[in-house]
């Protein structure tokens, strides 16, 4: 349910004029902070952990999520292409790709105070709000619930074939990035798998997503943000 809660923001984003996708975010950081202060003495795995394979996963799954990203296309222009073939897709342009990019500057002003508000709070929200929630959904909830509807008697470090795949496919499928997304999962569920706690992995993604807002600022690569 907080993973839902966090993603009907998600989804709120933007669809209530162009400001509307940052202040959705800023609202949702705080929004999902409360979240896991409610449910975490509710949800044992819910606990970070600070391992060697943590740092190791969480820094490869950054240089794999830029590294191949010039190499296919992002889900939109998957579907778009797929659409296309049947004839029920319009062409885009560039220029519409970048009014679509979450980029506060381009919004507020290179040197507004709202706009570096907007990306503070984003590089904190995705850093330390998104991994305890979207691990416990995915790697915890969904992996194990596709194993057995008991899912709570299923042991984290069990691995299953089926449940992996899927479970990895759908977080992949939730990102533009659907490819590095399908690979990410498959990082982060075989570390659960590994040091079978969830701990190691929300540490993983928190470095993962700590070094993409870092290059997303540095580098001005707003697309992945």
């Amino acid at each position: 349910m907080p993973f839902l809660v966090f993603a009907a923001f998600t989804v709120c984003q933007g669809k209530f004029g162009d400001s509307s996708r940052y202040w959705f975010y800023f609202v949702k950081t705080f929004v999902g902070v409360w979240l896991i202060w409610v449910v975490r003495p509710l949800v044992s795995e819910m606990r970070w952990k600070l391992s060697w394979q943590a740092v190791v996963v969480g820094i490869a799954v950054f240089a794999m999520w830029v590294g191949i990203d010039p190499f296919y296309p992002t889900l939109d222009r998957l579907l778009d292409r797929l659409l296309g073939y049947v004839g029920l897709a319009k062409a885009g342009t560039d220029a519409e790709s970048a009014l679509d990019l979450w980029n506060p500057r381009a919004h507020y002003g290179e040197a507004s105070a709202l706009a570096w508000m907007f990306i503070i709070a984003r590089g904190l929200g995705s850093s330390i709000v998104v991994p305890p929630l979207e691990e416990v959904f995915y790697r915890s909830f969904v992996y194990r619930y596709l194993t057995k509807a008991e899912f709570e008697s299923v042991p984290l470090g069990q691995f299953k074939w089926t449940p992996f795949l899927i479970s990895s496919a759908v977080f992949g499928c939730a990102h533009r990035e659907w490819l590095a997304g399908i690979l990410c999962g498959f990082a982060y569920q075989g570390l659960v798998c590994w040091r079978k706690r969830l701990g190691d992995a929300i540490t993983a993604h928190a470095i993962t997503n700590l070094l993409l807002a870092l290059w997303v600022v540095g580098r001005g690569a707003w697309k992945f943000w």
